[in-house]
């Protein structure tokens, strides 16, 4: 038996799988209550909020990951696998614990708060944070990852050449690492819009589409929180299709 006829049948059963809950969401929705959700203005409120603020929390972890993804990647200095563990952990912890640990820092009793006077509750910053910190590890991994195949020599060549080493990294690997970090943006991007429990607890309102889904399903049940989850799954199915599009394109 070849490995085709054997490996087949298992990867059809997970497709199957994976497949079967987005049939039962879009085959069991109301089209009249489609039509008003799409015409609903505290959802399409929401649903912009929840694009946006990832958006915002993407382009700011660019700025601050893209150098610490160099550093990681080419860099060796005491405690780098604690920094590079400490990174993955919003990952790998529960996101209402991020969400609680989150509340700590900003919430309106923190230390940030009482100094500083800051009150970020309730606010599009706040929902920002959260998405910021849950998704960060993936564009702060792949981009690291892009750097790592970047061989060094070129950088060198660079600044023997007369560059400096900062238009060595911005002339030659920044440009060559362009296809991780547009695919980290992207899987960030799409990871934050997703983020439901540390949103939740650090910014229940403004609303999120993720939390608005909540809301409905618990106040009205299913049949009304279907339509938003359908929208959902269209704007998540676009980003990765653009981001396969990416990938295939470099």
């Amino acid at each position: 038996m070849s490995n085709k006829r054997l490996f087949f049948p298992l990867a059809l059963i997970l497709v199957f799988f994976i497949i079967l809950p987005f049939v039962g969401i879009f085959s069991g929705i109301d089209g009249s209550i489609l039509k008003d959700t799409l015409e609903d203005r505290l959802v399409i409120k929401s649903i912009f909020l929840t694009l946006r603020a990832s958006l915002w929390a993407t382009l700011t972890a660019l700025l601050f990951g893209i150098p610490l993804s160099y550093l990681l990647a080419r860099k060796s200095f005491h405690f780098k696998k604690v920094v590079e563990g400490l990174i993955d952990i919003p990952v790998i912890i529960p996101h209402t614990a991020a969400g609680i640990a989150l509340l700590s820092v900003w919430g309106r009793n923190s230390v940030i708060s009482k100094v500083f006077g800051l009150n970020i509750m309730g606010s599009e910053a706040a929902v920002s944070i959260a998405m910021f910190f849950v998704s960060v590890p993936f564009l702060i991994n792949s981009v690291k990852t892009g750097f790592r195949m970047v061989d060094p020599k070129y950088e060198k060549t660079a600044i023997s050449l007369g560059a400096s080493p900062w238009q060595s990294f911005y002339s030659v690997s920044l440009p060559m690492v362009k296809k991780s970090i547009i695919s980290g943006s992207i899987m960030m991007w799409g990871r934050g819009i997703s983020e439901f429990g540390a949103v939740v607890i650090l910014a229940y309102h403004p609303m999120t589409a993720p939390i608005m889904i909540y809301e409905r399903f618990t106040n009205f049940g299913l049949k009304y929180a279907v339509p938003i989850t359908v929208i959902m799954v269209i704007i998540s199915l676009f980003i990765f299709i653009i981001l396969k599009f990416f990938e295939e394109r470099e």
